[in-house]
């Protein structure tokens, strides 16, 4: 069962996607800012990372460029923030992916799937 590390400061919406995803079968552990993202990331490497650009203490481009130091783990900006910019430095920081909110669960979903099957074959059991 895949592994969700969720980043994003705003609680309703953790708790709903936590929902979706586990309904979906993932397992998700969540953090709530920059600090605690970092912490449950060495804690439990997760699968994937789900994180929100606009985060207290340090925010997720900082977040994304400290993980990327050290690991390839896909990292999904799942974000408000829809400039043109705000998407070529998120990928350019080492995001895999950028979705702007709001989205469509099913197509996130799918993008999840997506990091996934690409992280397996670049490295097959």
């Amino acid at each position: 069962m895949p592994h969700i590390l969720l980043v994003d400061d705003e609680a309703p919406f953790r708790e709903s996607l936590t929902y979706t995803l586990q309904k979906e079968g993932y397992t998700v552990t969540v953090a709530a800012d920059g600090h605690s993202a970092i912490k449950e990331f060495h804690k439990q490497v997760p699968d994937v990372i789900l994180l929100d650009l606009m985060l207290p203490q340090v925010d997720g481009m900082e977040v994304c460029w400290r993980i990327r130091a050290f690991s390839d783990i896909p990292i999904v900006m799942l974000t408000a923030k829809d400039q043109d910019i705000d998407k070529i430095w998120g990928l350019e920081a080492g995001a895999d992916d950028y979705i702007t909110k709001p989205f469509n669960t099913h197509e996130l979903l799918a993008r999840i799937k997506a990091v996934l099957r690409r992280r397996s074959e670049d490295y097959p059991e």
